[in-house]
């Protein structure tokens, strides 16, 4: 019996197997010429405006029975630079981000949204997660529980000197992970912000996780949105225009690396 199999809590059986019953690497071929470099971006209609303008193209696509997840090239600075949609929630994150890694990218920055635990933090300002409190179910299958998962430092420093760069106003903190978008209660969210969390979203604790499994670098980009400090508003969060902004900021901080 492996170390934690057979406790109380299934979700407390972390398997230390190296080797899956269904294995990435033997599942998902190897691309040649695939960038080292993605962006996991969640702005479809960035994406979608970047096919518009002919600025991406197609190179592969993973499958599930939502449809096709496309994985993109773009050239950016003269460099290629992969990026894919990682849908939304752990669980099919972490699928989609194990069969991108499986085809040859390792350097990672993804870019998405989240809602805020702090009023004053306004919509559209940037939040960088050094950390997330892991309060969602997938972490636990890739690394022993604990409270939080670390992103990659390296990572993290890289966001941060290209937003010193460009003069982008950004702050810090801890992120809260989370399954249940209708289960962010009040004693919840104050459990949260005392432990330091200032974003609430669902996927960093996994990426986070992932990455540290595989031994790829991850870091991530957030940006204000809806606001749970006090009477929920929604604050019309993803028609800001810090979305496509958003994207090249992650896809220069992710070719620094």
């Amino acid at each position: 019996m492996r170390s934690g199999i057979g406790r109380e809590y299934p979700i407390l059986e972390f398997d230390p197997a190296a080797e899956a019953i269904i294995e990435p690497s033997r599942v998902h071929a190897r691309l040649e010429d695939v960038p080292e470099h993605c962006v996991v971006c969640f702005f479809q209609d960035v994406i979608t405006q970047l096919r518009q303008d002919g600025q991406a193209r197609e190179i592969d696509y993973m499958h599930s029975e939502i449809g096709a997840h496309p994985l993109y090239e773009i050239t950016h600075s003269g460099r290629k630079l992969a990026f894919f949609h990682p849908g939304v929630g752990a669980p099919l994150a972490a699928a989609l981000l194990e069969e991108v890694i499986a085809r040859g990218c390792h350097t990672f920055i993804a870019c998405g949204g989240a809602g805020v635990l702090e009023g004053e933090i306004a919509v559209g300002q940037i939040v960088v997660p050094t950390s997330a409190v892991r309060d969602e179910g997938t972490s636990y299958h890739y690394l022993p529980p604990s409270r939080e998962v670390a992103a990659t430092p390296e990572a993290v420093a890289a966001i941060e000197t290209v937003l010193t760069k460009h003069s982008v106003s950004y702050r810090t903190g801890k992120t809260w992970t989370t399954d249940g978008i209708y289960r962010e209660t009040r004693e919840k969210m104050a459990l949260r912000k005392a432990e330091g969390c200032v974003t609430v979203e669902m996927e960093a604790a996994t990426f986070f996780a992932v990455a540290q499994f595989r031994g790829v670098r991850f870091g991530q980009l957030l940006y204000g949105g809806d606001d749970l400090s006090g009477d929920w508003d929604s604050r019309d969060w993803m028609a800001h225009t810090v979305r496509e902004k958003l994207f090249w900021l992650a896809a220069e901080a992710c070719l620094l690396l």
